[in-house]
């Protein structure tokens, strides 16, 4: 598979550049979740970060993407959503 080197901004990567797998169409996922685990038995901490643009080239087209750290999110609790499927 491909990876792409992203940087992440805010939380505890700050400042670091780590490859990223990209999927079929050459994106990166748009939340990176990281788990850290607790030393007192209690479930790991779950930090999460969301895609961003990187930079912005001069057609306001992005050039690669960067994750920033978003505090408050609770992690991946999204389901399948089939256009066939009762709301």
């Amino acid at each position: 598979m491909r990876s792409e080197n992203a940087l992440f901004v805010g939380g505890p990567l700050d400042g670091r550049v780590l490859p990223v797998l990209v999927g079929m169409t050459g994106q990166p996922p748009k939340t990176y979740e990281i788990p850290v685990p607790n030393d007192d038995g209690r479930p790991p901490t779950l930090h999460v970060y969301r895609r961003a643009p990187g930079r912005v080239g001069r057609l306001g087209l992005p050039s690669g993407w960067k994750y920033e750290y978003d505090p408050e999110a609770k992690g991946s609790t999204r389901s399948l959503k089939w256009p066939w499927s009762k709301r």
